[in-house]
């Protein structure tokens, strides 16, 4: 049993920072996040939803990409409807509500994804990385330095 007394701030401090759940059919997995940076332990009630549903999908991207060889890079995937897939080569967002990804679809061609947080469904996919000689692109490590020094 736990003897800690909380403060009222405190105790709504905690129903208030996010937490992480994961059950695998294989508990060996990769797939699982194993840990939360910092500054997605921050109480959400301080982040616009565009930022929490950024913060959340560099940690999913992140960790997506920490299952590929060195032959795959990071894309998603497009729900309902014909538009493919999007390499993913950056992502921001514009508060209160906007996510946004850019990057190229299977032809190579420029793409830019704006979506609203409340429509927010995204699949991310592994592709063979474009070039033979070039090293892998990871751009959830990148997005997650990014997210470390703000």
């Amino acid at each position: 049993m736990d003897d800690k007394i909380e403060t009222t701030a405190e105790a709504g401090e905690t129903v208030a920072i996010p937490r992480v759940h994961e059950v695998h059919a294989d508990p060996q997995t990769g797939a699982r996040i194993k840990a939360v940076p910092d500054p997605l332990r921050r109480p959400v009630a301080d982040k616009s939803p565009a930022q929490w549903a950024y913060e959340r999908l560099i940690l999913y991207i992140r960790n997506f990409e920490e299952q590929l060889d060195q032959s795959q890079e990071v894309a998603m995937g497009f729900t309902g409807g014909d538009a493919g897939v999007l390499r993913i080569e950056g992502m921001g967002y514009f508060d209160p509500d906007i996510v946004t990804f850019y990057g190229s679809d299977a032809n190579g061609a420029k793409t830019q994804l704006i979506q609203h947080v409340s429509q927010l469904n995204v699949m991310l996919r592994a592709l063979p990385k474009t070039s033979g000689d070039s090293p892998v692109t990871r751009i959830g490590f990148r997005l997650a330095a990014d997210l470390e020094n703000t």
